[in-house]
């Protein structure tokens, strides 16, 4: 595979054309296992659809489910629904048909949406632990502050950030001239892996992907910290015992969901700057698990760690049990 792409790499070389259509290779070194891999690939992205479906469907259709926390959560499920179809349908396709090939124009729409939906779910965790804030920090005021109105413009903001901060990410890669190759050792398009394909200077792509990330994520992550600080100070200047317990459970499923998605993505981005000596198959699929296992695991925490739900969901499932 290694001369495939080296030759492939040499003779683009000297065409001087710019690649439209590249081929994805889906998982670099384990082409022979791509069957098996699918399978968990295929299983996972079932549970995202139903699991995610379900918690949008019981969310809307329950009055008392309403409130700004479980609201939220149905802007989370969506996200998280889009987040999946983003990369799995693609995976799928390469693992069963080997449909790799993929034009410029898919290529580019993919990597915007699959980075604007992965900063909108930054931003809607983000806001998740406001609301945790509110709740605890403020719970006479909580239902006035947090009103169906505000949740409106708060998710706008949300999507509109996401949008507008990769939307330039789309010009910066359609200056390119991809001429040293157009294989793409990964089962999606991303916006790095793209530019370095290119025979362009592409510091300003790498520099304008560090603002982003800085712009984001990161400061994603400051901001739910801080939150976090804040309301374990209210917690335990709380003087019942259980009152603490209960402020802290209802703080716990949000915990779990944001270890989950940042765990993975920053430990990937750590074995990418610093792992040179990690397979390429590694990288690939550390790349395709924080974007695979966090939409399966939301909900099923969610439905197992938040009771209102958890009594609806099996009053949904087995409605003759109730």
């Amino acid at each position: 595979m290694n001369t495939l792409i080296s030759s492939h790499m040499t003779t683009s070389n000297h065409t001087g054309v710019s690649h439209t259509v590249f081929h994805l290779l889906g998982i670099p070194g384990l082409e022979d296992k791509h069957m098996w891999i699918s399978i968990p690939f295929f299983i996972s992205y079932v549970i995202v659809l139903l699991g995610n479906s379900l918690l949008i469907f019981i969310i809307v259709t329950k009055r008392s489910l309403h409130t700004p926390m479980y609201l939220f959560l149905c802007m989370l499920s969506g996200t998280d629904i889009i987040l999946s179809t983003c990369t799995v349908p693609q995976a799928l396709a390469i693992f069963w048909f080997r449909a790799g090939e993929i034009s410029l124009n898919r290529c580019t729409t993919q990597v915007f949406f699959l980075t604007s939906t992965f900063i909108s779910e930054s931003g809607i965790l983000l806001v998740m632990a406001f609301d945790r804030y509110i709740a605890i920090c403020y719970p006479l005021r909580y239902t006035t502050i947090l009103t169906q109105a505000l949740i409106g413009k708060i998710g706008a903001v949300i999507f509109l950030r996401s949008y507008c901060t990769i939307f330039p990410v789309i010009f910066l890669l359609k200056r390119l001239t991809f001429c040293k190759s157009n294989i793409l050792p990964n089962t999606t398009c991303k916006h790095i892996i793209l530019a370095k394909i290119s025979c362009n200077d592409i510091r300003v792509n790498i520099w304008y992907g560090f603002f982003v990330l800085i712009s984001t994520l990161v400061l994603d992550v400051v901001l739910i910290f801080v939150s976090y600080v804040l309301i374990l100070h209210a917690v335990f200047h709380i003087p019942s015992q259980d009152a603490r317990h209960k402020a802290l459970n209802t703080c716990g499923s949000h915990v779990c969901v944001i270890i989950l998605f940042y765990g993975p993505g920053i430990f990937s981005v750590l074995a990418q700057r610093f792992g040179r000596h990690i397979a390429l198959h590694i990288h690939v699929l550390l790349a395709n698990v924080y974007t695979l296992i966090p939409p399966m695991v939301n909900p099923i925490i969610y439905g197992i760690k938040t009771k209102q739900i958890r009594d609806l969901v099996v009053s949904f499932l087995f409605p003759k049990q109730k």
